[in-house]
């Protein structure tokens, strides 16, 4: 992320938190003040953004990322879970331990 993406993300959330409009003017007004320099075109491209989406739901679905994939992995239950645990059961079964009578020597011999 370049500096004029983080000083707009920055002045857009210090602008939500005190409550105030956020609108391009006040994105740059803010930046400018932080001696940010940044091309004219971001302020008015993240107020364009966040005019359409609530700056609470970016805020509180931050960590979502993926959609429903990971949620279909580990709430399916069906089709991969059961192939994992044959594989399991045969490397089990392929582990042979060797007694010492194979080997040809005890511990314990006379």
């Amino acid at each position: 992320m370049s500096t004029s993406e983080l000083g707009c993300t920055y002045a857009a959330l210090a602008l939500y938190d005190d409550g105030i409009a956020i609108n391009a003017e006040k994105i740059g007004l803010l930046m400018q003040a932080a001696n940010i320099s940044f091309d004219s075109y971001w302020p008015s491209l993240f107020a364009k953004l966040l005019e359409k989406k609530d700056i609470e739901d970016l805020i509180l679905n931050a960590g979502a990322g993926g959609g429903a994939a990971p949620v279909a992995a580990v709430g399916g239950g069906g089709g991969a879970a059961p192939a994992a645990e044959e594989k399991k059961e045969e490397k089990k079964e392929e582990v042979k331990e060797e007694s010492d009578d194979e080997i040809g020597f005890s511990l314990f011999d006379d």
